[in-house]
């Protein structure tokens, strides 16, 4: 059980009512609160859930409507998206409760006095390194619009201007990641064919993809609800069309592909986590056509060609700059 969850059930009296947990763990909570449903943004986590709760929880950007009492919103690592997802609730919450729940090193005390816009906040209990805080809803915010609260930025390209869209939560919100720009100045000679991006993030690596190889398919895949919604508006940004996927990592991704293309992620929430991008490498060649290419941006300090070169091939190294490292292997 996630520590989070066990501070919850500690005030298990509180949730009898009708509840719903945003951005819960997979593990059983759902199983405790019989009243509560949930709702993820993490496309592994709602795979999870969906098998052990089904049609107790669904997958979005938004809290579908309801006739819940009360909200509990498990703490993002993100303080732009905890501000949206704050009011998201509270907007349906009027005259109810909302909870904010998390752990103390990702700054769940600093994260509470985001609550004081809907009402006085108090810390009702703390345990297991974590914190739990409620208020009463004393008037409930408009329903806030998320495209407005996108980030724009533009990429001066080789072949002219690239119009990115990020959403509050996303990877490198507001502005290009230093592996991404590594990665984009690598991206030549492409194999002919269908290009997966995976963890595409905002659509960067994308969007430029598809703008250099336009007769080439395109699917871009995230774990991420927030950051699929970001690609899509980056590929309409640019008037270009691609496939836009969620998914629970590389088993989500088409099979007969000419090259796999990405900047993967290493985080989960505050936690440091290659799990994802340790089963990309492994898996790969899965789903790569006979020569096809893996062709990805990873920090320096991991030791990743060793399990690209055991799992794929020979694995070259295209650049080495300011911390990265552009990784190539072709599958045999």
């Amino acid at each position: 059980m996630d520590p989070r969850s066990e501070v919850l059930l500690r005030q298990a009296e509180l949730f009898n009512g009708p509840l719903l947990l945003a951005g819960l763990p997979a593990d059983d909570l759902l199983g405790q609160l019989p009243h509560a449903r949930g709702w993820s943004w993490h496309a592994g986590d709602q795979q999870l859930l969906e098998q052990r709760f089904p049609d107790r929880t669904y997958l979005g950007v938004s809290p579908a409507a309801g006739d819940y009492s009360s909200a509990v919103l498990f703490l993002p690592k993100s303080r732009e998206l905890t501000a949206y997802l704050l009011h998201a609730l509270a907007a349906n919450l009027q005259g109810g409760e909302l909870f904010l729940v998390g752990e103390k090193r990702a700054g769940v005390e600093r994260a509470a006095k985001q609550l004081a816009e809907f009402g006085k906040a108090r810390k009702i209990d703390s345990a297991r390194h974590c914190q739990l805080w409620q208020i009463h809803v004393e008037q409930a915010p408009a329903q806030p619009q998320l495209e407005e609260l996108a980030q724009h930025y533009s990429l001066e390209l080789a072949d002219g201007p690239l119009k990115v869209v990020t959403l509050p939560g996303v990877f490198s919100h507001g502005r290009l990641d230093v592996g991404s720009a590594l990665l984009l100045e690598h991206l030549d000679d492409l194999p002919n064919g269908h290009i997966l991006d995976f963890g595409c993030g905002a659509g960067v690596i994308g969007a430029s993809i598809k703008r250099r190889y336009p007769q080439s398919r395109l699917t871009l895949l995230d774990v991420d609800a927030f950051a699929v919604t970001s690609s899509r508006l980056t590929l309409a940004a640019n008037n270009l069309q691609a496939e836009v996927i969620i998914g629970d990592g590389i088993d989500a991704a088409p099979d007969n592909l000419a090259a796999i293309i990405s900047n993967p992620p290493f985080h989960q929430g505050v936690h440091t986590h290659y799990q994802a991008t340790e089963h990309l490498l492994r898996q790969a060649a899965q789903h790569l056509q006979r020569s096809g290419q893996l062709r990805l941006v990873a920090n320096s300090f991991l030791k990743y060609p060793p399990l690209i070169e055991q799992h794929l091939g020979p694995c070259q190294t295209l650049a080495d700059a300011n911390g990265f490292r552009i990784y190539r292997a072709d599958k045999a």
